[in-house]
């Protein structure tokens, strides 16, 4: 397993920023209404999840740690109540976006999330927020983020009807396992769509899944491939 360093980590989280924004050019005007694997979702709610994400990883970080991500994780709730939790408040920030579309919402989310990853070196060892026993630091929850943006690499390149693998699966699964304390990889446990890790998946129609490995375990811990 590959330790989560700020080197690779960083690498990562960049190629998963990257490859969101080559998928979303790939999309036509009429792709963005298209339903992606999260059945409430059209591809241009993912783009508005997207940013939402983005900019909330910002907030969290400026009040860290004491953010209202850190004040949620704190009582310590199930996976699941976490997760519905985490759902219902994406879905309040996508509803509260500006009217836009798809490649504007991806631009506005590469700028936020670019900007977020100029910021975490300096900070990378302090606490940024608990759960239960666990501390996740400022690098901890660049993971969560990184497994985030190739989560959602994987739903946009599913809904345009291929299949996506990162090229450094394991450097994802330590980022995860430093990231998401609350959904442990060899828990049963899986993410509801929705949720801020990894939310945007379960139902539809995807493509083959090719994956092995590390790549696979968290497509399933996200709800991506079934148990």
């Amino acid at each position: 397993m590959s330790d989560w360093a700020p080197g690779p980590a960083l690498a990562a989280y960049s190629a998963g920023v990257l490859i969101i924004g080559e998928l979303a050019a790939q999309f036509t005007d009429e792709g963005w209404d298209a339903p992606t694997t999260c059945p409430e979702w059209r591809a241009v709610d993912l783009a508005g999840h997207l940013r939402c994400v983005a900019d909330d990883y910002h907030e969290y970080l400026d009040d860290a740690p004491a953010s209202r991500l850190a004040r949620l994780m704190a009582r310590s709730a199930s996976p699941e109540s976490l997760g519905r939790k985490l759902a219902r408040q994406n879905t309040a920030e996508l509803a509260a976006l500006p009217d836009a579309t798809g490649p504007e919402h991806i631009a506005a989310f590469a700028a936020s999330a670019r900007a977020y990853a100029g910021r975490v070196l300096p900070v990378w060892d302090l606490p940024h927020h608990r759960y239960g026993d666990a501390v996740v630091t400022v690098g901890g929850m660049v993971g969560a983020a990184c497994a985030e943006w190739h989560l959602h690499a994987w739903d946009l390149a599913a809904t345009l009807g291929k299949d996506y693998q990162p090229a450094s699966p394991e450097v994802l699964v330590a980022g995860w396992q430093a990231g998401v304390p609350q959904l442990p990889l060899d828990a049963g446990v899986v993410a509801p769509c929705g949720a801020a890790v990894g939310g945007g998946a379960r139902g539809g129609s995807v493509p083959h899944a090719t994956a092995a490995g590390g790549w696979e375990t968290l497509l399933r811990a996200s709800g991506r491939l079934p148990h």
